[in-house]
């Protein structure tokens, strides 16, 4: 038989597990209500109480794209938490305290005592009231952006295919600079039902905005948006390439290449793999092939046979130091190659904002373009990277890669990576045809498969 003492010592970190879970519906409920408070901070103070809009002409682009990501992460944190609330109390009705051990109440144990009581009743069920307050605001805040976000949502699904036949897509900038996505009223002239054509509703529409006294500052503010946006992606892009490139240049030539010199340059074999050693005896081949015809047409003066030898030893000595050139360079690649990738890794991790604005200039150029050219777009790059000549293309970039890295170039991963990748990297883009692009522009799927053919 277990001894009581101990018994109540293994019980003691069931009990505090016990306990902790009991609590987490509170602690979500906590932290789900303080960023909904933040939230509402953040509209008291810049926004006279209202919800973040879309567009301001109080703020700028920038200022109000931070105030719009710092909302999109407290609304985050809010239904994570909440959600975390509700399944930890959905879990604790169906536990049952009696499936826990009793526990003695002579118990010597005082810690083992203080769990069991105060674990015994549920904390989040004792400050009801302050529970419903708690969830009043949270579900007020949700509910103010769910407002806020409906118009977007039904225009975005409203857009018939007239419309986008004539290349006015929910992502195309012409349909946002004329203000057609949602009207001021939060209402999509697109999306509504009527007795008349749609194309008078838009040019009733077109007619009412240009009779607005403040469309010219609608139209300034989305030209400096479109501006703002177009500087910043631009700025981004080519950090992204121009930074790593530096940053491998740099920790190649002041990091990689003077430690290596100091501890492994002397070690250092001639020849990486059996490629390159087959590379340089077909170069020394070469040149004594090239030096014998030159004496023997007479445009190199006869030489004794050991000057022969020297001309030849000379010529392996430069090959073997160029190879041992190529060698070293390659492992150093390797190196300076993972310095390059993790400041590109950086570099995307704390840029977040400016990644979102890129992938919407991105949506802006290629769904602003017409349908001609989207078209022309996919087949140059299918037939490229996927196409019938692919394959020597694919030969190159792979035999690029392995003479960086100094890899023995293999047929074999040649022929299967060419049989495999390009196969997938068709299919993806097939799929992205059919289920995205077939929905936003037909009109333009209808293009590719009419030049297609």
């Amino acid at each position: 038989m277990t001894p009581p003492n101990r018994s109540r010592g293994l019980l003691a970190p069931l009990y505090r597990l016990h306990g902790w879970y009991r609590k987490t519906p509170e602690r979500a409920l906590a932290s789900a209500y303080g960023a909904a408070r933040q939230i509402e901070q953040i509209e008291q103070r810049y926004f006279d109480g209202k919800p973040v809009p879309r567009r301001s002409t109080r703020y700028s682009a920038l200022e109000l794209a931070q105030f719009q990501a710092d909302v999109n992460s407290l609304l985050g944190d809010v239904r994570g938490r909440l959600a975390e609330f509700n399944a930890s109390r959905s879990t604790l009705n169906f536990l049952n305290e009696r499936s826990l051990p009793s526990v003695d109440p002579d118990a010597d144990s005082a810690e083992t005592l203080k769990l069991a009581e105060g674990n015994s009743d549920d904390p989040a069920a004792s400050n009801f009231s302050e529970i419903l307050d708690r969830l009043r605001v949270i579900d007020a805040v949700l509910k103010r952006y769910r407002a806020r976000d409906l118009p977007e949502t039904v225009t975005t699904r409203a857009i018939s295919p007239d419309e986008d036949r004539n290349g006015l897509t929910d992502a195309d900038p012409r349909l946002r600079s004329a203000g057609m996505q949602s009207g001021k009223d939060g209402e999509s002239l697109a999306g509504s039902t009527s007795l008349l054509p749609r194309s008078i509703l838009r040019t009733l529409d077109r007619i009412k905005r240009e009779l607005d006294p403040e469309a010219e500052e609608d139209v300034v503010e989305t030209f400096r948006d479109s501006k703002s946006k177009t500087v910043i992606s631009l700025k981004f892009i080519l950090t992204l390439i121009l930074v790593p490139l530096l940053v491998h240049q740099l920790a190649k030539t002041l990091v990689v290449q003077p430690i290596y010199n100091n501890f492994w340059a002397q070690e250092q074999q001639v020849f990486l793999n059996s490629d390159m050693e087959e590379e340089a005896f077909m170069e020394l081949n070469h040149y004594r092939e090239r030096l014998e015809f030159q004496i023997e047409v007479g445009i190199a003066p006869p030489m004794s046979e050991e000057e022969h030898r020297e001309k030849i030893r000379d010529k392996a000595l430069e090959i073997a130091e160029t190879y041992r050139g190529r060698s070293s360079n390659a492992i150093e690649n390797v190196f300076a190659d993972f310095f390059s990738f993790a400041s590109f890794c950086i570099i995307l991790a704390r840029s977040k904002r400016e990644v979102e604005i890129v992938k919407s200039f991105i949506d802006d150029v290629v769904y602003g373009l017409s349908d001609s050219a989207k078209a022309f777009i996919i087949i140059l790059f299918t037939d490229i990277f996927v196409g019938y000549h692919s394959p020597h293309g694919w030969e190159i970039a792979l035999e690029g890669v392995f003479h960086h890295f100094g890899l023995p170039e293999s047929r074999d991963f040649n022929f299967l990576f060419i049989a495999t990748f390009p196969v997938i990297l068709d299919t993806v883009v097939k799929y992205w045809i059919f289920r995205y692009l077939n929905r936003i522009s037909p009109s333009a799927v209808a293009t590719y498969r009419n030049m297609n053919e």
